[in-house]
């Protein structure tokens, strides 16, 4: 075919598909024969076609990350299996949507005090559990009291401490008191372990029983195998155009790759980033590559030997050489990152701090310093925490050679990675799904008191800014503060990351998806069940 005539191809596509006149499918097929990738020619649909969403049909869904130890208690939500099923069959005061902004979901709006520590929801009176009970404003305050207490054994504990006092004003009007400000509180109900669930009559919840507010309701299922789930007639938001969902653990790559191309599933959470460029040739399926806040982490305990030495830390930081992990892991598909957890994908990004480089040479002066000549650890990891999770920890401890030391890569089971390494073992490799601010991540996860403090870093300086930053309504100051935080994380933190990692996932081409798909989890923010659709 010569040029002119794919240009003359490519004309006749674009105006069938204004008009109508092709399907989403044969578009993409006969795009790819006039020399486009498939994801180039999903784009172009995107901006031409009129995409109208089309209820029926059974969505099969393919996740990694899902293990037999999952549980319906959000306080506990952890795998993505556990994360996609709660915004699958649960709903939240509010919600990410597609373009980033946030949005709403039990809550209608949100209106804070003029100081930012009293935020009043106003709900709407629409939702309703699967049960068939309206939600109301005691089902939110006992949902939120499930992550709060010193008997709470909740991840999302430390986005709550504070909070004083949750009431209501009449059954659809909640108000949260808190004892500083903070301007990014209705940011924080986004968190995935703050599902809303019915209200016991001792102010606890029914999480055991898997009842919802969401869009599909639960039929059966076994954490770890697979869910089977239908529409919720009184879904209260947009969506919701499928019939039913299947929600199939595929934690093995491969299996779950060649579930999507032979057609025993119709959408993936993740990809082979070494197999990308052939499945781009594959008219029949559409890859999405979404850059992001998600980040690869290295945690390192700093409380235990030899980590324990902030010297050895920042010799293990200078080991890595980022961008050949970049080039060869991620294949592009990556930001390179700088040893703290604050995305450009963020507000208040500081992009004046210098970029840490691999630097074996310094590294094994910091070692000799220490006292550490000859450094040897193990380093835990899963092929399910990241596509080339165990490749990219070999090709590390390759880099870390030239400093003179050693790394035993450790490969982990994938079922029960979550539970039984992360938070267990002193050095490990995680990932991190993407939050909407850097108060978000770094109250969840660097917060001396934290559930998820990952690496047991204490410094007080940082704790001490992070308390003053949530109520700073100077947005200078603000961002003034965040970057101190940074270069103390990154010089004194005791967590390696080598990048911030796109959300590369894939869905067959019969499938419809938004213009903008959210850029907070794989599969557009977690919620393709709900948000996506069947064209043909």
């Amino acid at each position: 075919m010569t040029k002119s005539k794919d240009t003359e191809l490519l004309n006749r596509l674009e105006k069938a598909a204004r008009t109508g006149g092709i399907t989403k499918r044969d578009f993409i097929r006969y795009s790819v024969l006039a020399g486009l990738t498939a994801t180039t020619a999903t784009g172009l649909w995107s901006t031409k076609a009129k995409a109208e969403p089309k209820k029926g049909g059974t969505f099969r869904w393919g996740i990694h990350d899902g293990n037999t130890s999952d549980s319906h208690d959000p306080g506990t939500y952890l795998t993505r299996v556990m994360i996609f099923l709660g915004h699958t069959h649960r709903s939240y005061l509010t919600m990410i949507m597609g373009d980033g902004s946030l949005g709403p979901d039990i809550a209608d709006s949100w209106e804070p005090s003029p100081d930012a520590k009293q935020w009043t929801f106003k709900l709407t009176d629409k939702a309703s559990f699967h049960s068939g009970k309206k939600v109301i404003a005691d089902d939110v305050i006992a949902s939120l009291n499930h992550h709060r207490g010193e008997d709470t054994t909740s991840a999302a504990k430390a986005l709550l401490t504070d909070v004083e006092d949750i009431t209501k004003d009449d059954d659809y009007t909640v108000v949260v008191k808190l004892s500083r400000g903070n301007a990014d509180f209705p940011w924080l109900m986004t968190d995935y372990h703050l599902a809303i669930c019915p209200a016991n009559d001792d102010g606890t919840i029914d999480w055991q029983s898997g009842d919802g507010s969401g869009p599909y309701k639960i039929d059966s299922g076994e954490f770890g195998v697979q869910f089977n789930l239908s529409r919720h007639d009184g879904w209260h938001r947009e969506g919701a155009y499928f019939d039913e969902v299947v929600m199939i653990t595929l934690n093995d790559p491969n299996a779950r790759q060649t579930a999507l191309v032979t057609g025993d599933v119709d959408a993936v959470s993740l990809i082979e980033l070494k197999t990308m460029a052939l499945l781009q040739r594959n008219p029949n399926i559409v890859i999405h590559n979404i850059p992001s806040a998600a980040a690869i982490t290295l945690p390192m305990f700093c409380d235990t030997a030899p980590f324990d030495n902030v010297d050895v830390r920042n010799a293990l930081k200078l080991a890595m050489n980022r961008d050949d992990i970049i080039e060869k892991i991620t294949f592009g598909a990556a930001t390179k990152a700088n040893d703290f957890h604050h995305s450009p994908a963020q507000p208040y990004w500081p992009e004046d701090i210098p970029q840490r480089e691999y630097d074996p040479d310094q590294a094994k002066s910091l070692l000799k310093k220490a006292g550490a000549e000859g450094l040897s650890v193990s380093l835990s990891t899963a092929d399910s925490v990241y596509a080339g999770a165990v490749d990219m920890a070999v090709l590390y401890a390759e880099h870390a050679k030239a400093a003179g030391i050693n790394i035993n890569v450790v490969r982990e089971p994938n079922d029960g990675y979550y539970s039984d390494v992360w938070l267990k073992k002193p050095f490990c490799l995680v990932s991190w799904g993407a939050r909407p601010t850097p108060d978000v991540m770094y109250t969840l996860a660097y917060k001396e008191d934290a559930a998820w403090n990952e690496s047991h870093w204490q410094n007080e300086r940082f704790n001490e800014l992070l308390l003053q930053a949530k109520a700073e309504l100077d947005e200078e100051r603000r961002k003034e503060m965040y970057s101190e935080m940074a270069v103390l994380a990154k010089d004194d933190g005791g967590t390696i990351i080598p990048f911030f990692n796109n959300f590369v996932y894939a869905n067959s081409s019969k499938v419809g998806t938004p213009e903008n798909l959210a850029a907070s989890w794989e599969n557009d923010g977690g919620r393709a069940a709900s948000r996506w659709w069947f064209e043909t």
